[in-house]
């Protein structure tokens, strides 16, 4: 499963959803779902995230390994 730190990096910019939501040219209906985690962005999506909060986009996003698979 994919989580991330979107919630975490946005406060810490003191930004709305909104305002990451523009500035990355998504919906703030969109942002919302990437901070629940129900929703994966594109690769693309992924990558303007971390360049947006200054950061490698494994310190935005971690997928965890360690999930029950049902194989």
């Amino acid at each position: 499963m994919l989580h991330n730190r979107i919630a975490v990096l946005r406060a810490e910019k003191g930004w709305t959803q909104k305002e990451v939501a523009d500035r990355l040219g998504v919906s703030r209906q969109t942002v919302i779902s990437m901070e629940k985690n129900k929703y994966t962005p594109s690769l693309i999506l992924a990558f303007e995230l971390a360049v947006l909060f200054g950061k490698n986009v494994n310190e935005v996003f971690q997928y965890d390994t360690n999930k029950e698979r049902n194989d």
